[in-house]
C-alpha cells in the first residue's frame, strides 16, 4: 500500500508560480513511478507530467512542457511539480499519482495504483 499525500495548492493570478509538494509512505520501489494529473471542473483526468523513481526520466503533457518541472527526492519520498508562467486554463484539482511496479512511464490514469485526494490550483486573470 501507498499513501499519498498532496500540498502546495492555492490561488494565484496568471503568469504567477505555485509549487505542489507530494508525500508518498508506504512500499515504494526503485521501479515505482510518480506522476500529476489534473482535473478541471466538468472535464476528465487529464495528464500533467511523471518521473522515474531515480529522477532519470521525466514525461510532460504538450499543454505544460517549458512552463512546469515535475522532481523527486526519492529519499524523503517526496514528488515535487514547479509550475510558472501559470494559465487560467491550468487552473484544476491536482492529483498525485503512483505506480509501484513501472517499467515506463504512462499518461494513463488506468496505469497508476494509487492517488491522493487532490489539492486545488485557481488561476485568476
Amino acid at each position: 500500500q501507498v499513501q499519498l499525500v498532496e500540498s502546495g495548492g492555492g490561488l494565484v493570478q496568471a503568469g504567477g508560480s505555485l509549487r505542489l509538494s507530494c508525500v508518498a509512505s508506504g512500499r515504494t520501489f526503485s521501479s515505482t513511478a510518480m506522476s500529476w494529473f489534473r482535473q478541471a471542473l466538468g472535464k476528465e483526468r487529464e495528464f500533467v507530467a511523471a518521473i522515474n523513481w531515480s529522477g532519470s526520466s521525466t514525461y510532460y503533457a504538450d499543454s505544460v512542457k517549458g512552463r512546469f518541472t515535475i522532481s523527486i527526492d526519492n529519499a524523503k519520498k517526496m514528488v515535487y511539480l514547479q509550475m510558472n508562467s501559470l494559465k487560467p486554463e491550468d487552473t484544476a484539482v491536482y492529483y498525485c499519482a503512483a505506480r509501484v511496479i513501472a517499467n515506463r512511464l504512462s499518461d494513463s490514469p488506468s496505469a497508476y495504483n494509487y492517488w491522493g485526494q487532490g489539492t486545488q490550483v485557481t488561476v485568476s486573470s
